[in-house]
């Protein structure tokens, strides 16, 4: 007996080890797939405020908790169950659909580019008077639309990165990434609408430093917005030249991610104890500029079929 409950325990010990290798593995599988979604996280991160501008400051946190709830929708009851259908009957369209995604990126920060340059602006303008409550509701609505095409290349650069696991992994690591993926950003959302009311509460105390720092805060606000949409739009085109470098490898043309190894290893070992960084560098610019030719070309087609 003394032995059989050893056995046992053996046993249980042994699964407890393997549940925390699973764990352990989901959780890392979670964090590169997430990791790799981190240009289009920081793009939505930069779309989003703009769906709270001319709304009353006490609806702001409540517009964007709606937003991250539609959010979340999108992701665990439309994107994760399409996700999996597609990994488990249709493995051979990941690739092309997220090369597809890759596309759509880099054409939204041409387009952006573009616009700066040219001082022009495609985005929908409001012209149709509305109550607050509707306009409100509105806004939600065409947040959450914009979040889903987000959501998608989010999931599908996930999937694409546990391929391979098993069907229940890809769930729970699709999972992890969407929830979690979510709170951060749209915390940060909130973080960045609330922070001129932050100031302008620090900038009414006492303290001359603190006052200081509050009215820092609200001067600085103009232009972390213009960082974060500048960082947003980068971000954008070099995710996107990267998803179609690497798509384009996997399908069998191994141009030009060839030339950019060859050329990320050089630099590598021409800079030493910076050669990691260095090879880093000349990957990330090297798709940028491939996704910004890829971008470029597609929003000058689009602009000509427009005229």
């Amino acid at each position: 007996m003394p032995s059989g409950l050893v056995a046992l325990l053996d046993d249980i010990a042994g699964i407890t080890k393997l549940a925390a290798a699973s764990l352990d593995d989901v959780g890392a599988a979670a964090g590169k797939a997430g990791g790799k979604a981190i240009g289009v996280v920081v793009d939505d991160t930069a779309v989003t405020p703009r769906y709270v501008i001319g709304l009353s400051p006490q609806r702001e946190l409540p517009i964007i908790a709606k937003i991250a709830a539609g959010s979340l929708r999108n992701k665990l009851l439309i994107l994760l169950p399409a996700a999996l259908v597609l990994s488990a009957f249709a493995p051979w369209a990941i690739t092309p659909l997220l090369m597809l995604g890759g596309a759509f990126l880099c054409f939204e920060g041409a387009e952006k580019v573009l616009e700066a340059y040219s001082g022009e602006s495609h985005a929908e303008v409001e012209t149709v008077p509305m109550e607050a409550a509707e306009l409100e509701q509105s806004k939600v609505k065409g947040a959450i639309r914009t979040d889903l095409i987000l959501s998608a290349e989010i999931m599908a650069i996930a999937l694409a990165d546990v391929a391979e696991s098993p069907i229940l992994t890809q769930g729970v690591v699709l999972a992890i990434v969407g929830i979690g993926i979510t709170i951060g950003v749209y915390g940060v959302v909130g973080l960045i609408v609330k922070m001129d009311d932050i100031g302008l509460h620090l900038a009414e105390r006492r303290s001359a430093a603190t006052r200081a720092i509050g009215r820092g805060l609200v001067k600085a606000m103009p232009a972390l917005m213009e960082f974060v949409s500048i960082v947003g739009t980068a971000a954008m085109i070099w995710v996107g030249g990267g998803i179609l470098i690497h798509g384009l490898e996997v399908l069998g043309v191994h141009e030009p991610a060839g030339t950019i190894h060859h050329a990320a290893e050089a630099v590598m070992h021409a800079t030493g104890s910076l050669g990691g960084i260095a090879g880093w560098l000349v990957t990330a610019i090297a798709s940028g500029l491939f996704g910004l030719l890829v971008g470029g070309v597609l929003a000058f087609g689009l602009h000509k079929i427009r005229h």
